[in-house]
């Protein structure tokens, strides 16, 4: 039973983060209808950015701070000089975010170098045993910020006035227009949201694994794969498609082979997008009733 608790403990931190590269997938999404497979790599920056910043003698909190600011940055250059461009057109949409990614890692590995970076935990390492399992202090971290992203993200897409401005630019951007939205101001929010998420994500994750160039290419994957299981769209569905790809992956590891961890995601990623596109909760609505 401890061995099951603590494969199931592996499982949810694991899919915590997958769930936060998911969410921040979400921001963009809802603001222009384009998959931003460069999520990932946002991610990435922000740990190294704040990696570096350290190793140079700043404070942790302040250097956290900076490398969002950084990444935050880097989504608004993003957005301005490849995304703006191909507005409108989803497909080149896609297409121009994965070539941004390579052009981050290649820049990354330039600035950075390509060695993995470790960085110090937040909270102090000293493990935490639960009924025989141990949890990293790190990925209670990891949780809450999970919890947080999705809860913050569903009530603003819900509930919030800007909430439903995000959407009607996603559905229809010449509508939104005839009744006086930016929808170019809308998608440039959507891009800081995005790259601030992205830089929150990379950095609570960091000290759990090392991160390097070519890291916000597997996290992208799984993002991608837990939005597709939980229901494209929405913060809760991405949350709960990588907790659910997560476990799955954990038990997987531990009672089959981890040399299974990658089959599990890509046979969950063509199962729901035969028989269940819409995901466990179905894609998110655009508009509220």
């Amino acid at each position: 039973m401890s061995d099951a608790l603590q494969f199931l403990i592996s499982g949810l931190v694991v899919g915590s983060i997958y769930g936060l590269i998911g969410v921040g997938f979400t921001c963009i999404y809802n603001v222009t209808g384009i998959v931003n497979f460069a999520q990932g790599d946002f991610a990435m920056v922000g740990a190294m950015s704040a990696i570096a910043l350290q190793n140079a003698g700043v404070p942790m909190w302040f250097a956290i701070i900076l490398a969002i600011l950084i990444t935050c940055l880097v989504a608004v250059v993003v957005e301005r000089s490849a995304v703006r461009p191909v507005r409108g057109d989803v497909m080149r949409g896609i297409i121009v975010t994965i070539g941004v990614g390579v052009v981050l890692q290649g820049v990354a590995a330039i600035i950075w170098g390509t060695d993995a970076q470790p960085m110090p935990a937040l909270s102090g390492e000293k493990l935490i045993h639960v009924f025989g399992a141990t949890l990293m202090p790190q990925s209670l971290w990891v949780i809450g910020t999970a919890a947080v992203a999705m809860i913050g993200l569903d009530l603003l897409f819900r509930r919030s006035y800007l909430g439903q401005m995000f959407r009607a630019c996603a559905m229809n951007p010449f509508a939104a227009r005839l009744v006086g939205m930016k929808v170019e101001t809308m998608s440039l929010v959507g891009f800081l949201m995005s790259g601030a998420l992205g830089a929150v994500a990379g950095i609570v994750i960091a000290p759990i694994a090392l991160t390097q160039y070519d890291t916000g290419l597997q996290l992208g994957i799984k993002g991608f794969v837990a939005c597709i299981v939980g229901g494209f769209g929405g913060p809760i569905g991405a949350a709960l498609g990588g907790i659910v790809l997560g476990v799955l992956e954990a038990f997987s590891a531990g009672y089959i082979s981890s040399g299974y961890k990658n089959a599990i995601a890509f046979a969950l990623l063509l199962g729901f997008m035969l028989f269940r596109p819409g995901g466990l909760l179905g894609e998110y609505e655009r508009v509220r009733a």
